[in-house]
């Protein structure tokens, strides 16, 4: 019989993770993802239900993770549920899920805290400006004399290069088969 054990989970970290070298050189991150649901219950009331998730980096992965992530960040993680017994001060048996990521990407843009370190900020889109909808003009019958100004105040668009014809200057004759 098949199995299955997968956890997608795209949240905001609610602190910066927990790097630990460990002495066989293995390097594990920890932090927690908040993920949150908005929903409206019978009532009309407006609710907003928020769940912790605890994920564990191993190896390369940790060490991007203490890199690049920081409180507040949106995260994508894709991993295995896994279940741990622990014992606390009390000397009782507590169980606790947490999810042992084989996939994490930063979702957004990453900021740095420091204004000298730009290294891994993403580049920004420009966008131009928003043109207003339909703003009227004055009703007057428009002229190709007064069209011609509009159209050559547009920037020019490049045009794709038309393909050169293929021409060929030997017959089947040259051919070497």
């Amino acid at each position: 019989m098949a199995s299955l054990n997968k956890m997608t989970i795209i949240g905001n970290l609610g602190a910066d993770p927990e790097v630990r070298y460990l002495d066989g050189g293995a390097v594990v991150a920890t932090f927690n993802v908040a993920t949150t649901e908005k929903y409206t219950n019978r009532n009309g009331e407006k609710v907003e239900q928020t769940e912790w998730f605890r994920v564990e980096l191993w190896n390369e992965q940790a060490k991007v993770a203490e890199k690049y992530l920081k409180k507040g960040n949106s995260v994508y993680v894709e991993g295995r549920l896994r279940t741990e017994l622990w014992t606390d001060k009390e000397g009782k048996e507590r169980t606790s899920l947490r999810v042992r990521a084989n996939t994490m990407q930063l979702l957004g843009s990453p900021i740095s805290d420091r204004p000298d370190d730009a290294s891994y900020e993403a580049p920004r889109q420009q966008t131009a400006p928003a043109q207003p909808a339909s703003v009227p003009e004055r009703q007057q019958p428009v002229t190709q004399a007064a069209q011609a100004p509009r159209q050559q105040a547009a920037p020019d668009r490049r045009r794709e290069p038309e393909p050169v014809p293929f021409e060929s200057n030997s017959s089947d004759d040259d051919l070497p088969f």
